[in-house]
């Protein structure tokens, strides 16, 4: 994929690459070639949290029969006309019913106990019901053939629950349309240069969770070319992430391996950290390469990675963090020519203040942050008093 000729290339030469591509680029790269997995049809079981591919219409009434709404005793609602304490009627067909109940033939409403009396045998009305007390009637949540769900739907609790009851139960029939969760296999390619490969592991697979991938695997790979290619081309994910050896040094495997066996379309997003990101395909699997760095891999998993598993899974794509106006307390310095991801944190004023600069290492100032600010790559930085959109971590 080469840059449009309408959008920029940001030199960034003494950073190891002649030029990076803007983001936008990128998400379209994203955009054009990641897709879910072909809709499957599904236990109920197997279900949740997953995306309907097609409609679900209900098999049959729900409920099947009108039933009482509460306990007390069916009637024929015209038997209790003119009841009252003063004047009972005497209740000859009534039926003791609990909510739930079907009910008997011939009823009509449902009297409340305290609405009657016993006198001996006999059960009498003290006041009078109309037609429908007490009963919720046959298809008053769906009808035969009725939409109970629309396409695209991400089925919640509440839904499986809907479903079991309308015929897609363990007992029903039903198997439901739904498209798979993406199978996503994570490499850490020789693990980063610092630290330990089960910061990236333990990180990038919460990740996938979070924005509705399962992980096929994690694996650390050597560093070697061989290793990684095979490990790019064997068979089975949807989606392929590999975080570590992502620059243009001697050891920097990942690139070169991705070239090799599929093909390496971007490599250098102008974006900060997390800038020697690059973005291919093998055999037809994308397969996006993320710095080792913990914390350039972290934010190239939310600006790129992120994406591309929210695609594959049928979720929308932005950025998946409750957007809230704040504003700056100090300074965010940026530059001009890469997107800056700025972690911050709250201040007792309920500003925000940055907690280390983009290009700080490692994963301790995350865990101090509140969240992020992003910085468009024309400016040079936000001034203290500013008005900002924090994309919140919780």
């Amino acid at each position: 994929m080469t840059v449009p000729s309408g959008l920029p290339v940001h030199d960034v030469r003494g950073r190891g690459f002649a030029r990076r591509v803007p983001l936008a680029v990128a998400w379209e790269w994203i955009d054009s070639h990641v897709a879910p997995p072909a809709a499957r049809r599904l236990p109920l079981a197997d279900c949740a949290g997953l995306r309907l591919a097609g409609d679900v219409v209900a098999m049959g009434d729900w409920p099947p029969a009108d039933r009482a709404t509460a306990d007390g005793y069916a009637v024929a609602a015209a038997d209790t006309l003119g009841a009252g304490s003063y004047n009972p009627v005497p209740l000859t067909a009534a039926v003791a019913v609990s909510a739930g109940d079907p009910l008997p033939a011939g009823c009509d409403a449902v009297i409340p106990y305290e609405a009657v009396q016993a006198a001996g045998p006999v059960i009498e009305a003290i006041d009078g019901v109309a037609p429908g007390n007490g009963v919720e009637r046959r298809g008053a949540w769906s009808a035969a053939g009725s939409l109970l769900l629309p396409a695209g739907r991400r089925l919640r609790p509440g839904d499986l629950g809907l479903l079991a009851v309308s015929g897609y139960g363990p007992v029903g029939r039903g198997m439901v349309p739904v498209r798979p969760a993406p199978r996503v296999r994570i490499l850490l390619a020789g693990g980063p240069k610092a630290d330990a490969p089960e910061q990236l592991g333990a990180m990038l697979a919460a990740l996938v969770g979070r924005d509705g991938g399962v992980v096929e695997t994690v694996e650390v790979i050597p560093v070697d070319i061989d290793a990684l290619a095979d490990a790019f081309s064997r068979p089975g994910a949807d989606l392929i992430l590999s975080a570590g050896r992502t620059g243009t040094g001697p050891d920097d495997v990942a690139p070169p391996a991705l070239a090799r066996v599929g093909g390496l379309d971007l490599h250098g997003i102008a974006m900060r950290p997390g800038g020697s990101a690059g973005l291919g395909r093998s055999g037809g699997v994308p397969v996006l390469l993320l710095p080792g760095e913990p914390m350039a891999a972290l934010a190239a998993y939310e600006l790129l990675a992120g994406r591309a598993v929210r695609h594959a899974a049928g979720l929308p794509t932005a950025l998946p963090h409750a957007m809230v106006g704040a504003v700056t307390a100090r300074k965010l310095v940026s530059e001009i020519g890469c997107l800056d991801l700025h972690r911050v944190r709250l201040d007792e004023a309920g500003k925000v203040e940055p907690v280390a600069s983009p290009g700080w290492p490692g994963l301790a100032a995350a865990a101090r942050a509140d969240g992020f600010v992003l910085i468009a790559a024309e400016s040079e930085g936000v001034p203290d008093g500013a008005d900002v959109i924090l994309h919140r971590f919780s």
